[in-house]
């Protein structure tokens, strides 16, 4: 990438970032100015801030094996980071941040201790992770690593993109597969690569059938193009958005890039400009960055800036309570505000009752997951006794006990991996649906207590634009479950050996029944107290917010209301200058709302806001 291109597109991506940041920047410099009783205020705007600041794009890179999913990740870090290799990968993700200086982290389980290469030369970071992302390396994932982050100083990297480098689909274990499936959810968007060699096979297209409805933003990179003419490049489009369409049940006209990543990789280390745009490369770069990126950031921005405004609107309403109880005669503001403290008895009294049918339902799920369990212990028992029995069938006489106990100890993760995936999303689906009303009513709670505040000391109120904080989606995490899927050896003796053909038989079968019985239980109790304490988290992290939400909400009106009469009874002299001051301040953040409130529309800030913060 040439210097002027590197650097409209540095100039790009921190234009995304200047509006909403000279807002954040002008509304924590005036906050500065109130007291203690607003520094939670001023946390909150603060981490907005660095969620504006912080945030990243994952972008999953996915594709069958010896699609070149490596050299194309080489290819835009400019350099052969990834090991590249004549087998499969292991099934591990590879996750590429920048960092202004080359290491690396393997993470592993079982409390294992981490991995760490730290150097500048990057073939030494090459060899470093051939020994945990590739099946010469790391057979099996016998090390068992769960995660692989290598920070690079790349400048796609650097615009705040995250490359994840999945392992390969259609691999030899089913639940490797299964495992990607649960982890694209969490990423932003996912680019899948195919090339012509063939140009598209059913695995990949049941594979794209499973994510269609998991990707926000999916979209495609035809490789080793460069192998190819013209003619052959446009017959292979037509045919490949065919499959993608009616087959795959891709909807609309998704992106495809057609790109030679070995070409790309070739241009980068010789810094060659034409080949690099020859490539197809630099049309890859400029949509993930220009597009996908600033796209994100867009969105981001937005949802920040709406709730930095509902902020900012708690923040004036509490000051015109403040400015109306310091103007207020003192005998009329203990009235009122003996009314207002039996309005809030009335809210907490409603916020107890809600904690005691919270933990009805809390229970009610619990039922329904002992349901669950069992329904999966019966299919689990019904799945592996049956692949027990079959083998038993073909092999007649010829029994290899061995064999059955390999097969079985490979179903299991492929059996459960599905399960696990999808237990989670009814959970998630049931509790949501749980407890949405909830939240509804602990909303209208709320919002009875500031509407009484407002009319109790005419001020003006402002209802909430944004429901809750904006969940910002971390750094995607790759779930590495362990299966029990370990047969306990009992050999045979003397005498059961000489045993006719038919009870040795039968006595076999009984012993592998019986494994695989205990087997099916150990593995579901696990995935059911996983989800018993996912499930019970959730209510108490459910329930201590609410209780946090509607104490913010009386610690602002009620709070503000009783610190304004504090300071009336010990600085009367100053009373008058207190006012004035706070008139100015609420003046100023409701100029600093109407910009957010403006972000948050997609309109532009008024130029004399981000005037005051510059330098």
């Amino acid at each position: 990438m040439s210097h002027a291109r590197q650097w409209r597109v540095e100039k790009a991506v921190t234009e995304l970032k200047k509006d909403a940041g000279a807002l954040f920047v002008q509304t924590l410099e005036l906050l500065q100015g109130l007291g203690p009783e607003f520094a939670e205020a001023r946390q909150k705007i603060q981490a907005l801030q660095e969620r504006l600041l912080n945030e990243r794009f994952h972008l999953a890179v996915l594709g069958q094996f010896k699609r070149g999913k490596s050299t194309f990740i080489n290819a835009l870090l400019g350099e052969e980071v990834l090991p590249t290799a004549i087998l499969p990968l292991t099934a591990v993700p590879t996750f590429l941040l920048w960092s202004p200086e080359i290491h690396a982290r393997v993470l592993r389980q079982e409390d294992l201790p981490q991995e760490e290469f730290t150097g500048q030369d990057s073939t030494a970071l090459t060899a470093f992770l051939a020994q945990f992302v590739t099946e010469a390396g790391n057979p099996k994932n016998h090390k068992k690593v769960t995660q692989v982050e290598v920070f690079y100083p790349s400048p796609l990297l650097r615009h705040g993109v995250v490359l994840i480098d999945t392992p390969g689909i259609g691999s030899t274990f089913r639940h490797n597969t299964e495992a990607t499936l649960n982890f694209l959810p969490q990423c932003d968007a996912a680019l899948f690569l195919i090339s012509a060699d063939p140009p598209i096979t059913e695995v990949e297209v049941e594979f794209l059938k499973a994510i269609r409805s998991k990707v926000t933003h999916l979209f495609f990179i035809l490789n080793k193009v460069d192998y190819l003419n013209k003619e052959e490049i446009t017959s292979l489009l037509t045919f490949i958005k065919s499959v993608l369409r009616e087959q795959a049940g891709i909807p609309g006209n998704p992106p495809i890039f057609c790109v030679s990543a070995r070409q790309g990789l070739e241009a980068r280390k010789t810094n060659d400009t034409a080949l690099w745009k020859h490539s197809g490369l630099e049309e890859v770069w400029r949509y993930m960055v220009d597009f996908l990126a600033r796209d994100k950031n867009n969105a981001l921005q937005a949802a920040l800036a709406k709730k930095a405004a509902d902020i900012i609107a708690d923040i004036i309403m509490r000051l015109h309570l403040t400015i109306r109880s310091l103007e207020m005669p003192l005998a009329e503001l203990d009235e009122r505000l003996q009314i207002f403290a039996k309005k809030i008895q009335e809210a907490e009294e409603q916020r107890v009752l809600i904690g005691d049918l919270l933990a009805g339902e809390r229970k009610r799920m619990a039922a329904f997951l002992e349901e669950q369990a069992e329904t999966l212990r019966q299919k689990a028992r019904s799945h592996l006794q049956g692949i027990v029995r079959d083998h038993l069938a073909e092999m007649g006489n010829g029994i290899n006990e061995n064999v059955i106990r390999e097969t079985i100890a490979q179903a299991i993760p492929d059996f459960f991996e599905p399960e696990l995936n999808e237990m989670a999303r009814v959970f998630d689906q049931r509790v949501t649906e749980v407890l949405r009303p909830y939240q509804q009513r602990v909303d209208e709670l709320i919002e009875t207590v500031r509407k009484t505040a407002a009319e109790l000391f005419a001020v003006p109120y402002h209802a909430p634009s944004s429901s809750g904080a904006f969940a910002m989606k971390r750094q995607p995490y790759w779930v590495t479950h362990k299966w029990d899927s370990t047969f306990t050896h009992l050999p045979e003796g003397i005498i059961t050996r000489l045993l006719p053909q038919r009870i040795r038989r039968e006595r076999m079968t009984d012993r592998l029944l019986q494994q695989v019985e205990a087997l099916v239980l150990n593995n579901v109790e696990n995935l059911r107290w996983a989800t018993l304490q996912n499930l019970n988290q959730a209510f108490r992290s459910f329930g201590s917010g609410l209780d946090e939400r509607l104490q913010e909400t009386i610690h602002a009106t009620h709070g503000a209301i009783q610190v304004a009469r504090s300071k009336r009874l010990d600085h009367a002299q100053n009373v008058v200058q207190e006012i004035t001051r706070f008139q100015s301040i609420t003046r100023e953040l409701s100029e600093l709302q109407a910009g957010f409130e403006a972000l948050s529309d997609g309109q532009e800030v008024p130029n004399m806001l981000l005037y005051k913060s510059s330098p």
